[in-house]
């Protein structure tokens, strides 16, 4: 999935909706899952040199598309996911 091809709502707690951007997806042959990174949509994030990115593991639909978004809840999932992260950011920046 290419850099700002997607957008999602993620619904909070209170059930408040949000606009997101998906910055890329990939998938765990490890955990069997595959996550989705994000961050927030506001007019605010415009003016802001850092945005705060949200991770969260996803099981597709059977069409391939939307899914549940589920917490990730081990330590080595965070790990993972923040390494993948760190590699997208030192290739967008070649």
């Amino acid at each position: 999935m290419e850099h700002g091809e997607k957008q999602i709502t993620v619904v909070d707690e209170q059930g408040n909706e949000q606009l997101c951007e998906i910055l890329f997806t990939f998938e765990s042959d490890r955990f069997n899952k595959s996550y989705v990174l994000y961050y927030p949509i506001s007019s605010d994030n415009e003016d802001e040199e850092e945005i705060e990115i949200h991770a969260s593991s996803f099981v597709p639909n059977d069409n391939g598309e939307d899914g549940d978004l589920e917490p990730i809840e081990t330590e080595e999932e965070w790990d993972m996911v923040e390494e993948m992260l760190n590699t997208f950011f030192e290739n967008e920046e070649e």
